[in-house]
């Protein structure tokens, strides 16, 4: 079991920056692969981005290629999500979500099912 905190949300205007953290409790999150989905009003919750167990493997919607950046920290319990270049249609509640398991595979990242547990959402609003 463990349980996920996100914070970092905010409100920025168009081709700012954010950095989403995400706290982990458990003493299993380093054998978990991590990810990054998002929920924009009235659509349904996106893959974002993903990490292995080790950090060696990362995967990312088309969508947030080139501008945002997946990592994470062992030591300190915590998977980062760094987010350049906003944009309006970025603009979505920020979820981090955990797997019980060291990896996905490639066709797996993307589906929010391959994930077990959820931490409560951070909002993102990205003004034009």
């Amino acid at each position: 079991q463990v349980q996920l905190v996100e914070s970092g949300g905010g409100l920025v205007q168009a081709g700012g920056s954010l950095r989403l953290s995400c706290a982990a409790s458990g003493r299993d999150f380093s054998t978990y692969a991590m990810g990054w989905c998002r929920q924009a009003p009235g659509k349904e919750r996106e893959f974002v981005a993903g990490i292995s167990w080790s950090g060696g493997t990362t995967y990312y919607a088309d969508s947030v290629k080139g501008r945002f950046t997946i990592s994470r920290d062992n030591a300190k319990n915590t998977v980062y999500l760094q987010m350049n270049s906003l944009k309006p249609e970025d603009t979505a509640v920020y979820y981090c979500a955990a797997v019980r398991s060291p990896t996905l595979g490639a066709s797996s990242w993307g589906r929010t099912t391959a994930y077990d547990y959820w931490g409560q959402g951070t909002q993102v609003t990205v003004s034009s």
